[in-house]
């Protein structure tokens, strides 16, 4: 393959321009961390966002914050740990549980619409994008959104390039919101709990007044791989309290009393706190040097469990909860088994199920993205044509 690499968003549009007219395929990407995800790709080019890097805008007192889409994601977090502040949504770093190498890009974050454990509370990446730069199918540089959440100018459209993919256009620029980084961090966790009586602890701390940021599951199969084995034995269920560090102490201890109705309950310091998190953001346990199927599905929280739970009867299956049990990460022992996995999430009231990874041969036979409905297909292919009519953008990337 190919690698183009624009120094410019005019030298860029030029590229699509050329493949367009002639028909070509080409392949977008950014820093190369998720190769292999999604569905193949048919092409020999592939224009990548690395020529456009670079932080255009930031004040911190604006909490605001505008960058070319091929800025590292790693100089955009230094930039704002420097001044206190974060990316709410807690990008994922796929690269351990995909096995690649590559820089995350920014661009990349909100193609991808990359979201972490803190997700729950504070939203999506999509719902920090205030405003994009992109060069849509036919070479034409389109600018959506702006710096402030009020100037809402082409809002649906910044929320439509978010998690597209590279299907719809080529980010150049991304502006989005930078709030305050917490001051303070602390977890509790509730040991020896099954599957479904997590669910009903971690529904009970989120209807608690106490801000809980994290609620995640830990099955007896894979708390040993986090923090180096060092939480308490059996099952974990996990709760994370951030803020100021007065507020979090008092609201850490009603946290803990209130748990300990459930379970036995364990407090975590700060840095075990931090890295336990970072180590479920990145779906720890799967980044095992292997390539068995590994499933990234989101459901209601109360049926996440009951997911896992039929799929044990019928198929090889590990897996672990973040997001109260919304987002489950699922790894097959051989097969994707994608047929069985959807008609069970259907049968459970629906929700979305992603093959993050497999290897060649399975990846070819499955549909990597959760088929859509009739009627929201028919609205997907048309977005697509009218961004991309000439169909050249990431061939064979939509579900």
């Amino acid at each position: 393959m190919i690698d183009l690499i624009p120094g410019s968003e005019e030298e860029a549009a030029a590229i699509i321009r050329d493949h367009a007219e002639g028909g070509r395929p080409i392949a977008i990407c950014g820093g190369n961390s998720r190769a292999g995800f999604g569905n193949a790709v048919a092409s020999e080019d592939r224009l990548r966002s690395a020529g456009l890097d670079g932080i255009v805008a930031y004040n911190p007192g604006e909490m605001v914050m505008t960058a070319r889409s091929g800025t590292p994601l790693a100089m955009v977090e230094a930039a704002l740990s420097q001044n206190g502040q974060m990316l709410a949504f807690e990008p994922m770093d796929h690269r351990p549980v995909m096995g690649t190498s590559g820089e995350p890009t920014i661009g990349g974050v909100f193609a991808a619409n990359v979201s972490g454990p803190r997700r729950l509370v504070a939203g999506a990446a999509r719902d920090s994008l205030l405003g994009v730069r992109f060069v849509n199918g036919r070479g034409e540089i389109i600018k959506a959104g702006g710096r402030v959440m009020k100037n809402v100018t082409g809002l649906d459209l910044v929320k439509l390039i978010a998690g597209s993919h590279g299907t719809l256009g080529f980010l150049t620029e991304v502006t989005f919101r930078v709030p305050p980084r917490a001051k303070t961090e602390r977890t509790v966790v509730l040991s020896g709990l099954n599957d479904a009586e997590a669910a009903n602890a971690m529904a009970a701390a989120m209807a608690l007044p106490l801000e809980v940021s994290g609620a995640a599951h830990l099955p007896l199969t894979v708390t040993w791989k986090f923090l180096a084995g060092k939480l308490p034995e059996g099952e974990a269920t996990v709760l994370r309290v951030e803020g100021m560090a007065a507020s979090v102490d008092v609201r850490i201890e009603k946290l803990a009393a209130a748990m300990s109705a459930f379970a036995a309950v364990t407090p975590l310091d700060e840095p075990d706190s931090q890295r336990l998190w970072r180590e479920i953001r990145d779906a720890l346990p799967y980044a095992d040097g292997t390539m068995r199927p590994v499933w990234r599905v989101s459901v209601a929280p109360g049926t996440g469990h009951q997911l896992v739970a039929a799929l044990r009867l019928e198929a090889g299956v590990d897996a672990f909860y973040d997001w109260q049990g919304g987002l489950v990460w699922m790894r097959m022992e051989a097969d994707p088994e994608a047929q069985l996995v959807r008609r069970y999430i259907k049968a459970l009231g629906g929700g979305h199920a992603t093959l993050i990874r497999a290897s060649a041969a399975p990846r070819a036979a499955t549909a990597a993205f959760h088929p859509e409905p009739e009627a929201v297909a028919l609205l997907s292919r048309r977005v697509k044509e009218r961004f991309d009519p000439a169909g050249i953008f990431n061939p064979g990337k939509m579900g």
